[in-house]
């Protein structure tokens, strides 16, 4: 079988180019120890109302300028459905589901999770910007998806 010698580089180029590309996977899953993020924190589909910090949804304070916000999904809502925040608030997010998977996404924002029914989503973000902040769900989860919002106001302190 004889190749030309444009498919021969070609050929070579791909293949280098996978080679490389399994080797920076591995050293950034092997060496660095890279993971994506996991589900390291498991709740009771069954028991979020009962379960904290869920069965007191909201903001709470944490520490200086640090807080907390624990929200959950629900078919066509977030409770809370809406949440004020200071200026320059480092905040933490959990976000949990009791029915079916959702999505979580502050619009504006590089906030985006999957929220699935027995996990803990969580995502720390800084807000600077006053204003107020919709948060979508992205994630098709039945006839009123297009109706499941919630806001984040985010205020002067």
């Amino acid at each position: 079988m004889h190749m030309h010698k444009y498919e021969k580089i070609w050929l070579f180029f791909g293949i280098g180019s996978l080679f490389l590309f399994l080797a920076v996977l591995g050293v950034g899953a092997f060496a660095q120890g890279t993971q994506p993020p996991s589900c390291l924190v498991t709740i009771d589909p069954e028991k979020v109302d009962e379960t904290p910090p869920f069965n007191q949804p909201g903001l709470v304070k944490k520490g200086d300028n640090e807080y907390e916000l624990n929200m959950i999904s629900t078919a066509f809502a977030y409770i809370p459905n809406e949440v004020e925040i200071p200026k320059g608030a480092k905040v933490t997010i959990n976000v949990t589901t009791k029915d079916v998977i959702h999505g979580f996404q502050i619009a504006g924002t590089n906030v985006n999770m999957m929220v699935e029914p027995g996990y803990v989503s969580s995502y720390t973000q800084t807000f600077d910007k006053v204003g107020e902040y919709v948060i979508l769900c992205n994630e098709y989860c039945g006839a009123g998806h297009h109706l499941m919002t919630a806001k984040v106001k985010v205020v002067e302190q």
